[in-house]
């Protein structure tokens, strides 16, 4: 009887284990019955990238690819344009999705963006959520410049970051009276008010101070950064704050 006792409880635990494996691989690229209730929408399928192409260069071979599910840097495909970037643009939404980064890593997530040939990078005028391994990456020295911050603006507390290698899930929120709010694995971690004379001041303490249209734009296109390494994002999705 207690051989059978314990082949029961043994093949009980692998059933569930299964059960909570088939659960996590439907919920990864997907919308739950709730979260299509509160009008979220999908901005990947974890099949293409269809609805995002590369900053200034729509047509051209991105240097991303998908992978298991995922967005990722494609670092073999020389000549590839770089920072990629949604098609449609945003304004007054919440985003939600997670990351990944390989040791010594930086990527980030810039928003709100103005896509014109003025401009040549998306940082001329899109704020910056970090993505950092905040440990070996060479940009680590300012707190402003670790994982979840408002780059170069507002530190982000490193201890809501999971370090390199494993995922992070963030969530950016960005309102029409320009309210912005980070968080981090759960955790808010930046939280302030675009457009004011503060927000005039802070930016022009900043590196972006020559540059006179970022932050300044009330909708635009969300960025996926490519600066060397690789890095990988999932569960990208969106849906649109009440006015």
């Amino acid at each position: 009887m207690k051989n059978s006792g314990r082949a029961l409880c043994l093949a009980i635990a692998a059933l569930m284990t299964c059960s909570a494996a088939r659960l996590t691989a439907q919920t990864v690229n997907t919308l739950s019955k709730k979260e299509m209730r509160q009008g979220w929408k999908l901005l990947f399928d974890g099949k293409d990238l269809q609805g995002w192409h590369p900053y200034l260069h729509p047509g051209e071979k991105p240097a991303w690819k998908v992978e298991d599910g995922t967005i990722m840097t494609d670092m073999p495909a020389k000549g590839g344009a770089e920072d990629l970037v949604t098609d449609e643009e945003y304004g007054n939404y919440e985003l939600s999705l997670e990351w990944n980064i390989e040791e010594g890593g930086n990527s980030g997530i810039i928003f709100n963006i103005h896509e014109d040939p003025s401009h040549r990078a998306t940082y001329f005028t899109g704020p910056e959520m970090q993505v950092l391994d905040n440990v070996k990456a060479s940009d680590n020295k300012k707190e402003n410049h670790l994982a979840g911050s408002l780059y170069d603006l507002i530190p982000a507390d490193p201890k809501a970051v999971h370090p390199a290698g494993q995922w992070n899930q963030v969530k950016i929120r960005v309102d029409d009276e320009g309210h912005l709010a980070f968080w981090m694995n759960g955790k808010k971690v930046v939280e302030t008010q675009l457009w004011t004379d503060q927000w005039k001041e802070m930016v022009a303490g900043s590196k972006f101070k020559n540059w006179k249209d970022f932050g300044t734009y009330k909708k635009g296109h969300i960025a996926l950064q490519f600066h060397g390494g690789i890095v990988k994002f999932r569960n990208i999705k969106i849906r649109p704050l009440k006015g």
